[in-house]
C-alpha cells in the first residue's frame, strides 16, 4: 500500500479534512513569527470536512534541536475555527503545523449518548466501540495498551448485561486521551507548511533603553568625554532603571567635510564633527575614536556595565566619511560620479558632503557584504550583543536577511533595532526578515485617535507576530513640536505613554530628563546647539529634573508584568479627547494595569473613562481598588464608569493597578 508523503501513514484515498486560514503565517509561511522565552504561540485554524463524522486536530511544534514533533490538542471555538498553543522553551527557531482526521472513535461517543437519550438498543454500538479500543491496543504499547484491552473488553462483557456501566466507561475522560493519543491517522490531513518562530531572549521583548554620547560625559565642561568618564556616569543610568545604554558610533571621526556646529558647513579648528561621519587615517569600524580610550576601556566598560544589569548597544551605521580606510583601499566599494569623485549622500535638498554611501548593487557586493558581517562579528567577539542599526532601509532588504541570518546562527542572543523611520510596508518588512525591535512613529502621534489606531494595528492586526515597537519620544535627530513647546509637562506625558504603550522604549537623555526644548528653528526638529555636532555640557544633578519619575516608571515596569509585553494593550472610552485611557493585563489577570494619561499639557482636563468590566471579570456593581503607582494613592471606584481629573502641572497621568478585591478601609469613592 502507497504512503502518504507528508504523514508517513497508509493512503486511504481522498483526504477529506480541510486544513486553512491558518494562524499565525506571515506571507504565507515565509517569515517567521517572533516569540521570547516563556511566551506562548497561540495557533488558529479553519479546519472542516465532508461529512457529518467528529474531527479531532492538534498542533505539531518543535525546536530546531529536537528531531520528533511535540503535540498539543486543538479544541473547537466556534463555526470551524479551532485553535491551539505551544510555549517557547528554547532560545531557537521553532516549527509549528497542523494535523486534523476524522474522529471515529469521538464521533462513536457522540452518536452513543444521542442514542441513549432516545433510548435505543445500544449493545451492537459498545461491540463496535470495542473493536475500535482492540485495534488502537495493538497499535499501542505499556500501560496504555493495557488500559484499551480492559476497556475493550469491559464493552463486550456488559454491552448486553450491563449498558449504563459499559456506557459509563465509554464516556470517561481517560478513555477519550487515550484514543486521542493513539489514534487512527490512516485518513489525517496535514497541513501542507512548516511555520517558523524565531526565539529570542526575553530583553528583545521588554527593555527600557537609554541613549547618551560619550564624548559629552566628562565633568569638565567643553571636555572630551571617554569611556572611563562613561563608567562613571553608569550608576546614574541605572539609578533610573535602564537596561540598555545605547552609544552613538564610537569610531574615529572623518576630517573631510566634516560639519560645525549646528550642522554648519563651516567647521571651525575645534569642532568635532558627527560621530556618524565614520572612519579616518586613524581606522574605520572596527576601531575606537582614541579620544574615547582604548579597546580595554571599552572592554571595561562592558564588564561595568553588564555589574549594573546594563547592556551596552552600539551604533551600526554602514557608512563612511571620506577619510575612511575603505575609501582608499576599497575604492570599488562606492559609487563614482562622472567627474572621478565619490559620491557622497544626498536626500534632495539636503547634501551630507562628510558621508560617503555604500554601493551594494556594484560587482564587488559581495565581498563587501563579508567586510560588513566582519564588523559587526568583531564588536559581537569583543561583548556586544545589541545593535542600533542607522538607517536600515536604505541598504538591501536582501543584504540584512543575510547579515541577521549568519550571525544569529553563530550568535543566537544577538540583538537588532532597525532605526527606520520610513514608508509602513518597509518598517514591516525589515522586521519580517530578521531585525529584532524596530523604532515606530510614536513620536509624531499626540492625538488619541492618532495614538490609538495607531497602537490598536501594532498590537491587534498581524502585525504583532513580527514586529516589536520600540518607543522614543525624542532622538538626537527628533525633537517634536509637541515637546518643544510644551515644556516639563509635555515630557513627562510622552514618558508614561512611551513606558506602558511600549514593552521597550527609550529616551536620549540628558537631553530628556532636562527637558532640553530649544529647536534650532521654527518649524524644526533640530535642537539648538544640537549634540550630534558639539559637545555639550548636561547638569544631571539639577533639582528640576525628571531622574526620579524616570526611575519610579522604569520600577513600575518591573514590578508590574502586564506592562512587560504589548499584545494584551486594549484602548478604553473616555468622553473627553484630551483624555487617554487604555489597560494591559497579565493572562491569568493577577497583575492589571490601567493607564489614564491627559494629552494636554498646558490644561486640566477631566472626563468619565469606561471600564471593561467583563475583560476583567467585574460584575456592574462590584467595587474594586485602583492604586496610583505613581503617586501612592488609592481610589474605591465601582461600576464601569468612573471619573478622572488631571492636572498637568502636578501629574499628568495615572498608572493604576486595579485590585478585584477591594479593602474597605479605602472608601474614598468613585473618583480620582
Amino acid at each position: 500500500m502507497a504512503l502518504d508523503k507528508k504523514t508517513g501513514t497508509p493512503w486511504s484515498g481522498f483526504r477529506r479534512v480541510v486544513i486553512e486560514n491558518v494562524q499565525p503565517e506571515i506571507d504565507a509561511g515565509i517569515f517567521p513569527i517572533k516569540r521570547t522565552i516563556g511566551e506562548k504561540v497561540e495557533v488558529t485554524a479553519d479546519i472542516h470536512a465532508d461529512g457529518h463524522e467528529m474531527l479531532s486536530a492538534r498542533v505539531l511544534y518543535r525546536s530546531a534541536s529536537e528531531g520528533a514533533w511535540n503535540s498539543v490538542p486543538m479544541t473547537l471555538l466556534e463555526n470551524d475555527r479551532w485553535g491551539g498553543e505551544f510555549r517557547i522553551a528554547r532560545q531557537q527557531s521553532y516549527r509549528y503545523t497542523i494535523q486534523a482526521w476524522p474522529d471515529g472513535f469521538k464521533t462513536w461517543v457522540h452518536n452513543l449518548k444521542i442514542r441513549k437519550e432516545a433510548a435505543q438498543d445500544l449493545s451492537i454500538d459498545f461491540l463496535i466501540g470495542a473493536e475500535m479500543l482492540s485495534s488502537a491496543a495493538s497499535k499501542a504499547s505499556g500501560q496504555d495498551a493495557a488500559h484499551l484491552r480492559e476497556a475493550a473488553n469491559d464493552l463486550k462483557q456488559f454491552h448486553k448485561t450491563q449498558p449504563q456501566k459499559a456506557f459509563e466507561i465509554a464516556e470517561t475522560q481517560e478513555l477519550l486521551e487515550l484514543m486521542t493519543r493513539h489514534a487512527d491517522l490512516s485518513a489525517a490531513t496535514l497541513y501542507e507548511k512548516e511555520l517558523r518562530v524565531d526565539a529570542d531572549r526575553e530583553r528583545a521583548r521588554f527593555s527600557a533603553w537609554y541613549e547618551m554620547f560619550p564624548r559629552s560625559c566628562a565633568s569638565d565642561p567643553g571636555k572630551h568625554g571617554t569611556f572611563q568618564d562613561c563608567i562613571r556616569r553608569l550608576d546614574y543610568v541605572a539609578a533610573m532603571g535602564f537596561d540598555v545604554l545605547y552609544l552613538p558610533p564610537i569610531h574615529p571621526i572623518g576630517e573631510s567635510g566634516r560639519k560645525g556646529k549646528n550642522n554648519s558647513n563651516t567647521c571651525g579648528a575645534d569642532d568635532v564633527g558627527s560621530p556618524w561621519a565614520i572612519g579616518s587615517r586613524l581606522g574605520g569600524h572596527k576601531a575606537i575614536h582614541p579620544l574615547l580610550g582604548t579597546l580595554d576601556d571599552f572592554r571595561q566598560l562592558l564588564s561595568e556595565a553588564r555589574k549594573r544589569g546594563i547592556e551596552i548597544a552600539l551604533d551600526l551605521a554602514l557608512q563612511c566619511s571620506p577619510d575612511h580606510p575603505y575609501v582608499r583601499e576599497h575604492r570599488e566599494w562606492f559609487r563614482t560620479r562622472p567627474d572621478g569623485s565619490v559620491q557622497y549622500a544626498e536626500n534632495p535638498p539636503k547634501k551630507y558632503q562628510d558621508i560617503y554611501p555604500l554601493d551594494f548593487d556594484g560587482e564587488h557586493s559581495q565581498e563587501l557584504s563579508e567586510e560588513l558581517k566582519s564588523v559587526v562579528l568583531h564588536w559581537v567577539e569583543h561583548g556586544v550583543r545589541i545593535f542600533r542599526v542607522d538607517n536600515p532601509h536604505t541598504k538591501p532588504y536582501a543584504f540584512w536577511e543575510w547579515l541577521i541570518s549568519e550571525v544569529r546562527s553563530q550568535h543566537p542572543d544577538v540583538l537588532f533595532l532597525a532605526e527606520a523611520f520610513t514608508r509602513p510596508k518597509v518598517m514591516y518588512r525589515l522586521a519580517k526578515l530578521g531585525f529584532t525591535q524596530s523604532y515606530t512613529y510614536f513620536a509624531w502621534r499626540n492625538t488619541k485617535w492618532d495614538l490609538t489606531q495607531y497602537f490598536t494595528e501594532l498590537t491587534q492586526t498581524d502585525v504583532k507576530e513580527f514586529f516589536r515597537p520600540n518607543l522614543w519620544p525624542n532622538t538626537p535627530d527628533i525633537l517634536t513640536e509637541y515637546l518643544q513647546g510644551g515644556g516639563r509637562p509635555a515630557f513627562i506625558v510622552r514618558l508614561v505613554l512611551a513606558a506602558t504603550l511600549g514593552a521597550s522604549y527609550g529616551i536620549y537623555g540628558p537631553a530628556f530628563e532636562l527637558f532640553e526644548g530649544r529647536a534650532l528653528r521654527p518649524s524644526s526638529e533640530e535642537y539648538l546647539d544640537s549634540e550630534k555636532y558639539q559637545i555639550r555640557g548636561w547638569d544631571i544633578d539639577r533639582v528640576d529634573s525628571l531622574k526620579d519619575l524616570i526611575a519610579r516608571i522604569n520600577r513600575i515596569r518591573r514590578e508590574n508584568p502586564a506592562l512587560q509585553s504589548d499584545r494584551s494593550l486594549r484602548f478604553h472610552a473616555a468622553d473627553n479627547d484630551q483624555i487617554i485611557a487604555y489597560s494591559k493585563v497579565t493572562e491569568d489577570l493577577g497583575n492589571v494595569i490601567l493607564v489614564i494619561v491627559n494629552l494636554d499639557p498646558y490644561h486640566a482636563q477631566s472626563g468619565w473613562v469606561e471600564m471593561p468590566l467583563d475583560r476583567l471579570r467585574l460584575e456592574p456593581d462590584q467595587e474594586f481598588e485602583v492604586h496610583d503607582l505613581l503617586t501612592g494613592n488609592q481610589f474605591l471606584w465601582r461600576g464601569p464608569r468612573n471619573f478622572v481629573e488631571l492636572d498637568p502641572q502636578k501629574m499628568p497621568a495615572h498608572v493604576f493597578c486595579v485590585r478585584r478585591r477591594a479593602r474597605s478601609e479605602h472608601r474614598l469613592g468613585n473618583f480620582a
